[in-house]
């Protein structure tokens, strides 16, 4: 008998690697970018478990291409990199990394609000350039945050810690999501809308929706017209939940204020994107869930979805509980794993 074999994509915090490494055989692609999809179809190939990132595509080509493989592990809360329905055909769980990362994520959505509110990174660069000559009435005049309406989209576990964060700057909070949350409501003193109504009334505007059929290029041409000319946007969510040639337009004509983006379509953007000419943009490269803790656990739930899939157990975190003891799930394994591995 053999030890497990698990592929994970990219190097990941110790914590998770060394919990996997007691009980596996790992391999881990080292490079800063993702595999290309040969590399990644050679080092999933022969393995029982993958842990993967969102830049990996795990489709049906690639599940038939590795008849060994068990589980998938997602060091993420989005999977649309995975195609949930072709693991579950194919007898493979699949887990994500929920709940880890909400409050990390929440304050960095916050952060940008703020920093592009005050045009932070517009006066770190004009010290840079040794423009600084005086105080001034009128220099790099911001926007208040405090007691200002703040609007969300999407009213998940992180747009609801976000809400709390802008409760202390007294920031008036409404939300527009599908599914009404009453018992949010009177927790966090917030207001339901219709999306309508949230973009006419909100001085800002985050991002929170998941990325689906109904959410792709939600926001467009005709919902920044609908918007306040001085509104900010921030988006930590998905990228393409915006169109990026609209908001580019509508961002250089004045329709409305300013962006913060820590997310975009495409991703990542190369230095000559005009997002990046614009000084009403502010755009930073996918790091709302990085703090040293938050990535350590989001190892860790990972490396746990993929130790109990081999175990032949339920996930931690499971996307697809359907696939329990069918397919490769159901046939006897050739490997030993220790039973107390979590």
């Amino acid at each position: 008998m053999r030890q497990p074999r698990v592929f994970v994509t990219r190097l990941v915090p110790e914590a998770g690697l060394q919990l996997l490494r007691e009980r596996c055989v790992v391999d881990v692609w080292p490079g800063e970018l993702p595999p290309p999809r040969a590399e990644l179809l050679a080092g999933t190939r022969e393995a029982d478990g993958l842990l993967a990132l969102l830049t990996d595509p795990i489709d049906a080509a690639l599940l038939d291409a590795c008849p060994h493989l068990r589980v998938v592990s997602n060091m993420a809360v989005g999977y649309d990199n995975i195609d949930v329905a072709a693991a579950t055909a194919r007898g493979v769980l699949v887990g994500n990394t929920p709940d880890v990362l909400d409050e990390t994520t929440a304050d960095a959505a916050f952060a940008l609000l703020l920093a592009a509110a005050r045009r932070i990174p517009e006066a770190l660069a004009y010290v840079q350039a040794d423009r600084w000559q005086t105080w001034g009435p009128l220099l790099l005049l911001g926007r208040d945050v405090h007691h200002a309406t703040l609007g969300i989209v999407g009213l998940g576990r992180i747009g609801q810690a976000l809400a709390a964060r802008a409760r202390g700057f007294a920031m008036r909070i409404v939300y527009a999501d599908p599914t009404r949350k009453p018992a949010v409501e009177a927790r966090l003193g917030i207001e339901h809308m219709s999306f309508t109504e949230l973009l006419h009334a909100s001085d800002f505007i985050s991002l929170h929706a998941p990325l689906t059929d109904a959410t792709r290029g939600l926001f467009g041409a005709t919902a920044f017209a609908q918007m306040q000319p001085t509104a900010i946007l921030v988006n930590t969510a998905r990228g393409p939940l915006v169109q990026t040639d609209a908001l580019v337009a509508a961002l250089r004509d004045g329709v409305i204020g300013g962006a913060a983006l820590d997310v975009t379509d495409p991703e990542p953007l190369r230095a000559d994107h005009p997002l990046l000419a614009l000084p009403n943009c502010l755009v930073v490269p996918h790091i709302a869930s990085a703090s040293q803790q938050t990535r350590a656990r989001m190892a860790v739930i990972a490396v746990r979805n993929i130790l109990a899939g081999l175990r032949g157990a339920s996930l931690p975190a499971g996307l697809n509980p359907a696939a329990q003891g069918t397919g490769r799930t159901a046939t006897p394994s050739d490997y030993t794993l220790d039973e107390s591995s979590q």
